[in-house]
């Protein structure tokens, strides 16, 4: 069961660096402008942070496994849809399916607490948490590869039958899901929460190109936040919220979630600065000059260590708690972007920050699901986790748009200045120390909750 949720989480998680490769191509490949091939990229971010937490709680009421299965046929279907495209809305709608699988991840680590043994559960959690890490990692030099030498629509072919490889996998192995919660569905905390997130992501992630002083973006920014506060009063006075923000407010929920927007834009700062520095020019300020496959394989050790370090890092939760892991991890992750900042000359240095915050993220990332499900009842449980995610894809639009910000004002000769990664780093450096002394307020004690679904050995 383990493996199967690991896999699942691994293709949903290559779903996002499957079109990194033709990125530079889109605008000719779906006949576009450049501004709009950057909804390839935008509507599967959106829609995945729309469907998790909508997801999560329709888990809690009708079983995981179930909504794990229609997750994943809807991302199959966007794979098809995206394989048979020529153009740009039909690559959007497909995007936006695969976005919509992305809630998988959330909801593995979920169904973990129902089918592993509490004393199990901290190794299984940390693999499983590891999968965003690894999925990219592997997934982006397999997607560079078949970018170069075949059609890129067999990208999106090679994952489809990865999502039908998942389906199979999840049929046979995980159980039908025995812990369910009462209760009707929250249709207008939904589109609420959709119409909220919507606003303050698309203002997010569009406003450079739009101008962060623009009508249309400043609209979205302010109406999405305002949608969201109305929501938040909605959601209190509500018999069945969509997320019960009395729990969400706990102490402990509402600190990790808030350390989980600082990991999250650590995790990007990496992801969005480090290619550039590999395939820039080597005539440019920090450029050395890589092809997309060989600078993949340089990010690699950032999933790769995820992955082989989540055992020693449930190990650390386990005896020492998941608090001092999450605390550990943001360390580890500073003290890799400290380093980045002097030394970016060689690839070598680029593999050394790239395996120091690896390692970093995922102290951190095991340790954010077992601090959620602790705090929070197994009726919750996928609501909750679906939640923290939505604040780790937040932090990462944030991180986004900050270091696009920063290296597109810092330019010599056409590419990024040194100057401009040392601002980068140091920005998120300090985005990470603030997650830090968060994460110190979490309370060392936690509460947990039991659950008679969880399976007994004796």
């Amino acid at each position: 069961m383990i493996a199967t949720l690991a896999a699942t989480g691994l293709i949903a998680a290559f779903m996002q660096t499957v079109v990194t490769p033709i990125i530079p191509e889109l605008p000719t490949l779906l006949d576009t402008t450049r501004a709009d091939a950057s909804w390839v990229l935008t509507s599967t971010l959106l829609a995945a942070a729309i469907s998790t937490p909508i997801s999560g709680r329709l888990g809690d009421m009708y079983g995981k496994r179930r909504i794990m299965l229609a997750l994943l046929i809807v991302m199959a279907a966007g794979c098809v849809i995206a394989a048979l495209s020529n153009s740009l809305v039909p690559m959007v709608v497909g995007r936006v399916l695969q976005g919509v699988g992305l809630g998988t991840i959330a909801l593995g680590i979920s169904i973990l607490r129902d089918v592993i043994h509490p004393k199990n559960l901290g190794g299984a959690v940390a693999l499983v948490s590891a999968t965003l890490g690894v999925g990219g990692a592997l997934g982006l030099p397999l997607a560079a590869t078949i970018a170069q030498y075949l059609d890129w629509h067999f990208l999106f072919w090679l994952a489809a039958a990865l999502s039908l490889g998942a389906i199979v996998a999840v049929v046979l192995v995980i159980p039908v899901s025995t812990l369910r919660t009462g209760g009707s569905f929250d249709v207008v905390g939904a589109l609420g929460l959709a119409v909220g997130l919507v606003g303050i992501l698309l203002a997010t992630s569009k406003g450079t190109e739009w101008g962060w002083t623009s009508p249309l973006t400043l609209g979205l920014l302010l109406g999405g936040l305002a949608v969201l506060v109305a929501w938040g009063f909605f959601e209190l006075r509500t018999a069945n919220p969509l997320v019960d923000l009395r729990v969400a407010s706990r102490r402990t929920v509402l600190l990790t979630n808030l350390a989980s927007i600082a990991i999250g834009f650590a995790f990007f700062v990496c992801t969005a600065s480090l290619p550039i520095v590999l395939e820039s020019p080597v005539g440019s300020e920090v450029g050395l000059g890589l092809p997309l496959i060989l600078a993949s394989l340089c990010l690699m050790p950032l999933g790769l260590v995820m992955f082989l370090l989540s055992p020693a890092a449930a190990r650390l939760s386990a005896t020492r708690g998941p608090r001092t892991s999450l605390i550990l991890g943001a360390i580890i992750i500073t003290v890799g972007f400290a380093l980045a900042v002097p030394f970016l000359d060689q690839v070598w240095h680029v593999i050394l920050v790239s395996t120091i915050t690896g390692i970093g993220v995922g102290f951190a990332y095991a340790a954010m699901p077992t601090l959620i499900m602790r705090a929070v009842p197994p009726t919750e449980t996928a609501a909750a986790n679906g939640l923290n995610s939505v604040m780790r894809t937040l932090g990462s639009t944030i991180s986004a748009t900050a270091v696009g910000i920063i290296l597109s004002t810092h330019v010599v000769d056409g590419a990024p200045s040194r100057e401009a990664f040392h601002y980068v780093f140091i920005m998120g450096a300090a985005v990470v120390l603030v997650g830090v002394v968060i994460a110190l307020f979490i309370p060392r004690r936690l509460a947990n909750y039991d659950t008679s679904s969880i399976p007994v050995q004796n």
